[in-house]
């Protein structure tokens, strides 16, 4: 009895450790940015660094709002995307299909999480890009390479739909049986009980699952790059470039480092991006919080 006790307790203080050990991670990361950013934030104001639009490494001149922009604009259009259809799909694997649907959907789903993001980005430059470029934007009367904002979107959408799915299913299954049978037995339709019953008790944790996908969008780096167009622009339709930060990095980061504050801005770059997924998480997890206790 008293071996097994031992265990409990060098059980419990060693993921007490392991937990503490990965917040320090987390600081140090956070730390080892900013030590690195500090050369440009002592030189550069803050906001002409965050709003100011000129890029000219060469002239010293370090205006990151066209990758904030492009960040955001790429995000947000895989954020229309894959959210819906996720969701849709979830809910069908869930509640509709039957178990040889499932045995044949969850295997490819599976493997859409397991290929390479450089294998993405091939299949949108073969696949999307002409796409865009001969059909949706002659249909909106205007000219587009096909490497701008709605490929690097679509591209990154499928991107995340593994991983939204996944985690909603799992949430969805978690719902007791019993929670439906008594909604179907007061007479609402399957469809009513999923809407009302279902997803309102799923609900923090469908919202979790689409936290997942998004934070894995903002990080994204080589799909995106490799059909975002890199163009340091803001872009002002779907059909322009974007240069999202994670592209910025991965492109410029071990080249031309000689010229004074290019390192530091490239830090900067990824402090930038750091702090965004942070932010982004403290508020999901706020909005988490504040719907479980409505639910309760």
């Amino acid at each position: 009895m008293n071996g097994r006790r031992l265990v409990d307790n060098i059980g419990g203080k060693l993921m007490l450790v392991l937990t503490v050990l990965s917040g320090v991670l987390l600081l140090l990361m956070a730390w080892g940015l900013v030590a690195k950013s500090s050369a440009i934030l002592s030189l550069k104001p803050l906001d002409t660094l965050l709003f100011s639009g000129n890029w000219n490494p060469l002239r010293g001149e370090f205006g990151f709002f066209p990758f904030i922009a492009g960040t955001i604009w790429v995000v947000g259009v895989a954020t229309v995307i894959a959210v819906p259809v996720s969701l849709l799909t979830a809910i069908y694997l869930s509640e509709y299909a039957g178990r040889k649907i499932k045995g044949i959907v969850n295997p490819f789903i599976d493997l859409l999480a397991g290929i390479p993001s450089v294998v993405y980005g091939v299949w949108g430059v073969l696949m999307i890009v002409p796409f865009v470029k001969n059909y949706i934007a002659p249909l909106y009367g205007t000219f587009s390479s096909g490497y701008c904002v709605l490929t690097a979107g679509i591209v990154l959408a499928v991107m995340i739909f593994p991983v939204i799915i996944n985690v909603s299913v799992e949430v969805l299954n978690m719902v007791p049986r019993e929670v439906r049978e008594a909604s179907l037995s007061l007479g609402a339709t399957k469809w009513q009980t999923v809407k009302k019953v279902v997803l309102r008790r799923a609900m923090p944790g469908v919202i979790a699952a689409n936290v997942l996908g998004i934070a894995r969008a903002f990080g994204e780096t080589m799909a995106v790059l490799m059909v975002a167009g890199n163009v340091a622009m803001i872009p002002k339709s779907l059909m322009d470039p974007a240069y999202p930060l994670p592209a910025l990095i991965a492109n410029n980061y071990g080249e031309m480092l000689s010229i004074p504050l290019y390192d530091s801005a490239l830090f900067f770059a990824a402090l930038l991006l750091f702090a965004v997924v942070f932010f982004f998480n403290l508020v999901s997890r706020a909005v988490l919080v504040r719907i479980e206790k409505g639910i309760r």
